[in-house]
């Protein structure tokens, strides 16, 4: 791949980075509507034509490793084992 090519494909890419910003403040935007629209209802549910949401409490258990790090730091070591990943990063 030729320079030029690699600077249009970088700037395309950022250029869809930014577009994807956009485009998921708008959806939290339109999703906090809905969500407004449900407190002043009173209700978890809401359906229209084509679409249901739902928004309700869950409840789920997760372990805390940074605890168990405290009080058992001898077992945290002897079950945690280094990961290796790679990371692509580009800015402006």
């Amino acid at each position: 791949m030729s320079t030029s090519e690699l600077n249009a494909a970088a700037r395309d890419l950022l250029a869809v980075r930014a577009m994807i910003e956009e485009l998921q403040a708008e959806a939290e935007a339109l999703t906090d509507k809905i969500k407004g629209a449900m407190v002043e209802q009173g209700t978890e549910v809401l359906e229209g034509e084509g679409w249901k949401a739902s928004w309700k409490n869950v409840s789920s258990s997760r372990f805390d490793s940074k605890s168990f790090k405290a009080a058992h730091g001898d077992l945290y070591a002897a079950y945690t084992k280094p990961v290796t990943t790679c990371r692509f990063l580009i800015s402006a």
